[in-house]
């Protein structure tokens, strides 16, 4: 996202603006083949896909961190973590435009996002709005730095992908004329000093794409890479306020067997309000990762999109709650990399859902939807059979099994015996409606389905 922490206003192709501005998308057009890909070790595309080294799908589900501005604040990790997100997108700088993160940092920001069981993506901020924004840094520059921190970046392919540079051009069409080209050679840069990790190619347009300049060059771009791994990128503001659009843009994608994912998207914004219901929605659908923009910190009249108050996890704002907790959000999503233990979901649910009694006006079913050795992860739906204002669902799980970490409910354990009580957000249900917790769980064997009961 482009506007983040500035505070001047320009004029940006006749339009006053703030610092960054986006002009009107013109029609979707085109369509484009690509082949399945490869890399050598750690993740790799196959068959359009992100997989890990094993060969497991993998879809990110997390936010943006502004580490290059905000370096002190080294619990934003284990916080963003602890709200259930599978990945984060760490900004540095290559020095060009702000301090530069050096390889001791950046080790320690690969060492956090390992503590705390993240996928790492790194981007480089300084190319932002190249050819429209003054001192932006060149594609070329800022594979000068990833040189420079390469050792940092080591041995990590496991967890760590290398987002070559951050919206890498504006809306200048000159300079927009050669993403491509540009894109190409830097991808050829890295490779060739021994850069194995899969690469994230930015779109131009500050990400948005409005001109399909990465949509219809994609595929070329795709093809130049000799290790056929590279994941792109598309930003979603203003651009997006239409669902039809945001359809259209996702769906040449995977109908094209390319890789991508929302790297950013806020559910309103200064250029336009984003539709980030359909956002959440169909990329859910098509099976395609999403980082939200952002964890906190954000100035410059665009402090709205901020999760967090003061990057105090306690203190979630609108935005903060819709995407980690709403529909089709982190929570409710995301399935922890399979190289931390995770695992993807089963096509099927592992065990027939199991309905507890009818409780005090309320019912409660428990699947478990997948697991892999040691592990499971569990939802519960709990529906209300008259108007609540709050519910508790009570089990006990079989021996063995425990939860480790749960979502959208207040869970408790006592032995085998276990009590979730709903969150502040989702207790009110009127007659009829539902709602759904969930939790990832160990366990000796496969997990079995408890009875259970709920009352309100």
């Amino acid at each position: 996202m482009v506007r983040r922490l500035l505070t001047a206003l320009v004029a940006l192709t006749g339009i006053a603006a703030l610092a960054f501005a986006w002009a009107s998308p013109p029609a979707p057009s085109g369509a484009h083949l690509t082949a399945s890909a490869q890399a050598d070790t750690g993740f790799r595309i196959e068959n359009g896909r992100l997989v890990d080294a094993a060969g497991n799908d993998f879809v990110m589900r997390g936010v943006n961190h502004a580490h290059t501005w905000y370096p002190q604040e080294t619990g934003s990790l284990a916080d963003i973590k602890e709200l259930g997100a599978n990945t984060v997108r760490v900004v540095l700088s290559s020095g060009d435009r702000w301090t530069e993160n050096g390889v001791a940092d950046v080790a320690a920001v690969v060492d956090d996002c390992k503590a705390n069981r993240l996928i790492c993506v790194l981007e480089v901020h300084d190319t932002t709005g190249y050819g429209e924004q003054s001192g932006a840094a060149t594609l070329d520059q800022a594979v000068d730095y990833w040189l420079r921190v390469q050792d940092a970046l080591h041995g990590e392919e496991d967890f760590v992908l290398v987002n070559i540079g951050n919206e890498p051009y504006g809306n200048d069409q000159a300079t927009v004329a050669n993403w491509a080209s540009d894109t190409s050679a830097a991808i050829g840069r890295l490779r060739d000093a021994g850069f194995h990790h899969t690469l994230v190619a930015d779109a131009p347009n500050w990400g948005q794409d409005w001109s399909h300049t990465m949509r219809d060059g994609a595929a070329s771009v795709f093809a130049s890479d000799p290790h056929a791994n590279t994941l792109f990128s598309i930003h979603m503001y203003g651009v997006y306020a239409q669902e039809s659009t945001v359809v259209s843009y996702l769906e040449h994608f995977t109908n094209a067997g390319l890789p991508l994912i929302v790297g950013e998207f806020g559910h309103d914004h200064s250029d336009g309000n984003p539709d980030e219901d359909a956002i959440l929605e169909h990329t859910r659908r098509l099976g395609l990762g999403y980082l939200g923009w952002s964890w906190s910190g954000n100035g410059g009249g665009v402090e709205y999109l901020d999760m967090v108050e003061g990057f105090d996890p306690e203190r979630l704002t609108p935005w903060g709650e819709r995407i980690f907790h709403g529909p089709d959000g982190i929570a409710e999503t995301s399935v922890e990399a399979p190289v931390y233990g995770g695992g993807e979901p089963t096509e099927e649910p592992t065990e027939e859902p199991t309905e507890g009694p009818g409780g005090d006006g309320c019912e409660a079913v428990y699947t478990v939807v997948q697991e892999w050795s040691g592990g499971f992860r569990a939802d519960v739906t709990v529906t209300a059979a008259e108007d609540l204002t709050g519910w508790t669902v009570s089990w006990t799980h079989a021996p063995g099994q425990h939860v480790v970490h749960a979502w959208n409910a207040e869970v408790t354990s006592d032995g085998p015996d276990v009590t979730a009580v709903n969150a502040s957000y989702n207790g009110t249900l009127a007659s009829g409606r539902s709602t759904t917790f969930g939790f990832t769980g160990s366990s000796e064997g496969s997990p079995r389905v408890p009875a259970l009961t709920c009352r309100s």
